[in-house]
């Protein structure tokens, strides 16, 4: 079909629909205008109708692929609701890997990204947890908020196994590193698919933070004055 009738067709959900659908397949390095519109059968000047620029572009991504989420459910107390939402942001970045990279890059935040935040500062609210509270528990959250973190032990390209010799000398220099390893727990269906099991991390680390809010809470917490 020639590209003046697809041209005719293009609206700003088929633009992003097709830009999320083309970074699931070969990544946020891949996506560029150029390819977008060839993707789409257009020219590259067709798409600056629908988003001003690629920037433009990843904020609307995110906004479609954040709308998969849906309004915040309520699981009966507050500490379930959030967890739940947390743990669904989660699942969200595994179906679309780019997302993680495109909310930490953004220099601000869309209405989408805010109401989604705003639902979650919602339960804490209705729970009665006071402002203050509430302001240091999503300081607390952080990224983990949206279903990622950044790990200590997370590197993208990992060595490999030490040798006999070298772990001989790592287990002398570095006795509690090494020890602390040992007993890391692998999963092949994690997230990232290596090393430690990340999901169970994540949740793990989750569960004390929900838990410590609790107790916080309970006590009717305040900062101390100076």
């Amino acid at each position: 079909m020639p590209p003046t009738a697809e041209r005719g067709r293009l609206n700003r959900e088929r633009v992003l629909t097709a830009a999320v659908a083309y970074t699931d397949e070969h990544g946020l390095d891949a996506i560029s205008m150029r390819r977008l519109a060839a993707e789409l059968g257009v020219v590259p000047m067709a798409l600056y109708k629908h988003v001003a620029d690629k920037e433009a572009l990843l904020d609307g991504m995110a906004d479609l692929v954040l709308t998969e989420l849906g309004p915040i459910a309520d699981a009966g107390d507050w500490r379930s609701t959030v967890r739940a939402r947390i743990l669904a942001a989660r699942e969200l970045l595994a179906r679309h890997r780019w997302l993680r990279r495109v909310l930490e890059t953004r220099v601000q935040q869309t209405p989408t990204m805010l109401n989604y935040l705003d639902s979650l500062i919602a339960v804490f609210r209705r729970a009665g947890f006071s402002d203050v509270l509430t302001h240091h528990v999503m300081h607390a959250l952080g990224s983990r908020a949206w279903g990622f973190t950044q790990e200590l032990f997370d590197d993208p390209n990992p060595a490999p196994p030490p040798t006999p010799e070298q772990l001989a000398f790592l287990s002398q220099a570095f006795p509690n590193v090494v020890a602390m390893a040992a007993v890391a727990a692998h999963s092949d269906g994690s997230v990232i698919e290596r090393g430690c099991d990340d999901q169970f991390e994540f949740e793990f680390a989750l569960d004390l933070l929900l838990d410590g809010i609790s107790v916080l809470q309970a006590a009717q917490w305040e900062p101390p004055r100076n």
